[in-house]
């Protein structure tokens, strides 16, 4: 039996707000490729789905958003930065340890350009697979349009608004609120909206 794990590979400071709203680092830091790799052959895992940090107090590095969660606090960088930091991490150990499987993520914030950024990553072996996480929610059939050769449906990209994120935390179930009509009707969207009203002020 074939067992993976979902590992987050490197850290970064918990980020708290500025008074510009801005995540900075609470304190100073750097890691390195030592430990995650120390790590994996301890686990002997055959599949590893690379990301980062945490999605509680540094998301901008684990899922790169232009539009932060209600509770979060704006990107630092811009969130390109972040997926370049997630692809080129789960490549540095893809070529440290070919014979594990690598599964790239955080590439939802690529939203076009998903496909070919993908489909590069795999080709030069950076990765073997590609996670769609949030992207998921909102075109579940992505992988399938994109294999057939049909043109995207732009309607139903992710655009990383961070309500699948926002909703969750405030007691309601995840899912794309703004594109996907089932949940563009529920009758508890007065809270995620009261939430992000609330997240702003």
């Amino acid at each position: 039996m074939a067992v993976g794990v979902r590992l987050s590979v490197f850290d970064v400071m918990p980020q708290r707000a500025d008074p510009d709203g801005v995540g900075r680092p609470e304190a100073e830091g750097a890691f390195g490729f030592d430990e995650p790799l120390a790590l994996l052959d301890l686990l002997d895992v055959d599949l590893v789905c690379v990301t980062a940090g945490s999605p509680y107090y540094c998301p901008h590095v684990q899922r790169p958003a232009y539009f932060p969660p209600s509770d979060g606090y704006q990107p630092p960088e811009d969130p390109l930065f972040a997926v370049a930091r997630l692809l080129d991490a789960c490549a540095t150990l893809a070529a440290a340890r070919p014979e594990v499987t690598f599964v790239a993520s955080g590439l939802t914030y690529l939203q076009e350009w998903v496909a070919p950024v993908a489909s590069e990553l795999v080709r030069t072996g950076g990765a073997a697979l590609v996670g769609l996480g949030r992207m998921a929610l909102s075109y579940h059939d992505l992988p399938a349009d994109v294999l057939a050769g049909r043109p995207l449906d732009r309607r139903r990209l992710c655009r990383t608004f961070s309500d699948c994120t926002t909703a969750p935390r405030n007691g309601l179930v995840s899912g794309c609120w703004p594109l996907d009509d089932h949940y563009k009707g529920r009758p508890d969207r007065s809270v995620l909206v009261a939430a992000k009203r609330a997240g702003r002020g």
